[in-house]
């Protein structure tokens, strides 16, 4: 098939073997990993957590004493800095606003009928309409698979791009969810497709239903943010989610985007992780002593 989709794939040089895609990840980790396993580079990686909570069970009490503990955070270890965000459905974001009081902390919202991305575009837009107007400051949305399996790649790019419209002054995460898609050709052709349709971040999963992120979708992912920023001159940031628990987890994706993006990235403006375990573990390894904060 030949049109301006398929052809903007086609013309992008990252590369699609898996097997030398698992070597460069290993190589990096070899080279790379120990020297940044440092107390900078934990609370560095403190302040990129998208602190999550997805759950069936979540409720108006239950998010606002979620939010508290972020409040509580600042108070009671002003020497680090903070999350980077809350991440919630979109129907607590008026909740989140309320209680939060931190100001460097932001309200991101999983929108478009997250996590199956199954249903009308009108719902999808509305719902990232009411989660903005009640104050969310990111939209974290669901690549459609479906479609992308059909070949239909325009529409999959005109959901992205009239949900990024829909945003407004709010930065638009897309999830590829790379555990479906598998293969370096899908997870490239997907980050490709999300970035010219106006992506702010390219991010690996959900973390519902399929395999979470991998390192080896990262380094596709991050290569072609990179390739991206070289032909448009535009950043465009990563967040890494799904199953990411361990410090040492964090820091391998740490290591994976300073490798192939450089220094620039390595801002909570450009890197995240999406998680709800890691924060505990991490705040662990920065102080020294098991700590469950959150």
């Amino acid at each position: 098939m030949s049109d301006k989709y398929h052809d903007t794939v086609a013309a992008s040089n990252v590369t699609e073997d898996d097997a030398q895609v698992k070597a460069a990840v290993e190589k990096i980790l070899a080279d790379h990993l120990e020297e940044n396993k440092t107390q900078d580079v934990y609370r560095f990686l403190f302040n990129t957590i998208d602190l999550t909570t997805l759950n069936s069970t979540d409720s108006p009490q239950s998010v606002a004493k979620f939010v508290e503990r972020v409040n509580d955070f600042d108070n009671e270890h002003p020497d680090l800095k903070n999350v980077a965000a809350i991440c919630v459905y979109p129907n607590f974001a008026q909740i989140v606003r309320t209680v939060l009081d931190v100001s460097d902390v932001d309200i991101a919202c999983v929108s478009g009928c997250f996590p199956s991305s199954q249903s009308f575009i009108e719902v999808k837009v509305a719902e990232t309409a009411l989660a903005v107007d009640a104050g969310a400051d990111e939209i974290d949305i669901v690549f459609n698979l479906g479609n992308y399996f059909d070949g239909d790649f325009e529409e999959v790019c005109d959901e992205i791009a009239e949900l990024k419209a829909t945003c407004r002054e709010a930065r638009l995460k897309v999830i590829l969810e790379t555990g479906a898609l598998k293969t370096a050709a899908h997870i490239k052709a997907a980050s490709i497709l999300a970035l010219y349709s106006g992506a702010d971040f390219l991010k690996t999963s959900t973390g519902k239903g399929y395999p979470g992120a991998s390192l080896e979708a990262a380094y596709v992912m991050a290569q072609c943010i990179k390739e991206y920023h070289q032909r448009t001159g535009t950043m465009v940031g990563f967040k890494a989610a799904g199953g990411i628990a361990t410090t040492d987890e964090a820091v391998a994706y740490y290591t994976i985007i300073k490798e192939v993006l450089g220094e620039q990235w390595l801002t909570n403006e450009y890197f995240r992780i999406g998680a709800s375990r890691l924060a505990n573990n991490l705040l662990s390894d920065i102080l020294g002593t098991p700590t469950k904060f959150f």
